[in-house]
């Protein structure tokens, strides 16, 4: 799934790279191209910097929000949580696209799943690495959050579409990454990259996300549920959980993740005692 759309896609990227790469005055880079969802981000050591781009469709560059992305994570995320730090970025438009490049630390540690969210096998991670991953949601969650992610609207639509009941009235939040799955942690020293969704998520997402990515293998989701039993058990956690479980169904709708199709709807009826309907479409109905 981590690969350009199409040719054209590619090409557009790749441009936007190496204007990138000029614009911070780095040379063009000397590692491989690494793809993020759909060819949306492209990235490449540059020197002893990761460069990093990212884009979507405009006429003008987005604006800057106070605490959100990898920007709000450098102004507002405690150094103890374990992250790449940036270094600069800017911002430009052109030919109907929107782009924004970031320039931060390299990573000397490899990511354990970098083409995928999910595992196939076991990571063989060290007690060390699973102590430290729960140290830094801990200290992630005491920090002050800029944007929502998984709204309350999104989550009374999709509960019902995609796992077959009624969503919470409310739900709890906490300041969390929002995207915590196996292509964004790396091995054994844990760094957490990518925060594009970091800000307050539904408690016991983060976890939940990673417990969801890592149905495949039974000895490593069963190693998550130990580290957050404490929050996986509660009911704030469980609605959390299953705001995990519908967004990661709704990828499957979409046509991402076939093989851990039946573990999502093992785990959400588990947890409901209702099991999830069976191909609902991918995009919700219109809320009335």
């Amino acid at each position: 799934m981590y690969a350009p759309a199409d040719e054209p896609t590619r090409a557009r990227m790749e441009a936007a790279l190496a204007h990138a790469a000029d614009l911070f005055g780095e040379a063009r880079g000397d590692g491989p191209i690494a793809w993020g969802w759909q060819g949306c981000t492209i990235g490449r050591r540059t020197g002893a910097y990761w460069l990093r781009v990212a884009s979507g469709k405009g006429t003008r560059p987005p604006a800057p929000k106070h605490g959100e992305g990898a920007i709000g994570a450098q102004q507002l995320v405690p150094a103890e949580v374990p992250r790449p730090r940036l270094h600069d970025h800017t911002r430009w438009a052109a030919d109907g696209y929107a782009y924004e490049a970031e320039l931060a630390d390299c990573l000397t540690t490899p990511v354990i799943s970098p083409h995928r969210c999910d595992i196939t096998q076991d990571p063989g991670l060290p007690d060390q690495w699973w102590a430290d991953l729960r140290r830094a949601l801990d200290v992630l969650a005491k920090a002050p959050g800029g944007r929502t992610t998984v709204r309350d609207r999104w989550a009374q639509r999709a509960f019902p579409h995609f796992l077959g009941v009624t969503a919470p009235e409310m739900i709890e939040r906490t300041t969390g990454h929002g995207d915590l799955q196996w292509a964004n942690l790396t091995q054994h020293p844990l760094t957490v990259i990518d925060w594009e969704r970091w800000g307050r998520v539904p408690v016991g997402f983060d976890a939940g996300t990673l417990h969801a990515a890592s149905l495949g293998v039974p000895a490593v989701a069963a190693m998550v549920r130990e580290v957050f039993d404490d929050i996986l058990t509660t009911d704030a956690g469980r609605v959390g959980e299953l705001c995990a479980l519908a967004e990661m169904l709704q990828a499957v709708a979409r046509g991402f993740y076939p093989r851990l199709a039946d573990a999502l709807a093992s785990r959400t009826e588990e947890l409901t005692g209702v099991r999830p309907p069976q191909a609902p479409a991918a995009e919700l109905p219109q809320a009335e």
